[in-house]
């Protein structure tokens, strides 16, 4: 779906609202819109005006012909600045050598076309695309040189677990003749406490009259 708008004799020359056209064309309408807003040029609210009715009457086309279109979806196919009368003011400039001149004011006129089909891709971002496939290629075929086949490694036999037998060392030990005389004389002390004071005192008298 299409749709012009145009605004005839508006004031200022052609040169100057080309500076905005320019920044405008083939831009979303959208951002065109936002671009418009903060542009800090004379020409800038008029042609916002336009645009604005380029939009109103794509989507009152659209209903006509029964066809839904998004207003966002639009963009901007054509927009161009031409020049409109030049007209005489009565006010004068001084001139050399005693003349003057008239003053001129200058009209222009604006034309905007909005569609919403698909917009077609530029010179510049088609050689971006061709230059991006083809450094793809490139890094592609370098991978494919580097790779090379690999063998896969045998799987290592696992080696038999020793199993290591535990030693019990065997003490053998022999009687000492030492301990078991230490061991009589501990017994008869332990005897002789137990025994009453006489029977003590009969003992020692037998052992000395045995002296």
């Amino acid at each position: 779906m299409e749709a012009i708008a145009k605004t005839k004799h508006l004031k200022g020359s052609p040169r100057k609202a080309r500076l905005v056209i320019d920044m405008i064309r083939g831009q979303n309408v959208s951002r065109a819109l936002a671009i418009l807003k903060f542009t800090d040029k004379r020409a800038a609210d008029p042609i916002s005006k336009c645009l604005s009715s380029a939009i109103a009457n794509a989507t009152y086309a659209a209903e006509q012909q029964n066809i839904a279109i998004d207003p966002d979806g639009l963009w901007i196919k054509t927009a161009f600045v031409d020049m409109g009368p030049t007209k005489n003011r009565r006010r004068v400039r001084p001139a050399p050598q005693g003349r003057a001149y008239r003053e001129q004011r200058h009209y222009c006129h604006i034309t905007i076309q909005v569609t919403s089909e698909e917009q077609a891709k530029s010179e510049k971002e088609l050689k971006a695309e061709a230059g991006r496939a083809k450094r793809a290629e490139a890094k592609k075929a370098e991978g494919g040189e580097k790779k090379t086949p690999t063998k896969k490694a045998a799987p290592k036999k696992a080696k038999a677990e020793e199993v290591e037998t535990p030693t019990v060392a065997v003490e053998t030990t022999e009687p000492n003749v030492a301990d078991a005389k230490n061991v009589e004389t501990q017994t008869t002390e332990a005897l002789n406490e137990t025994k009453p004071a006489d029977e003590k005192q009969q003992d020692t008298n037998e052992e000395l009259e045995r002296q």
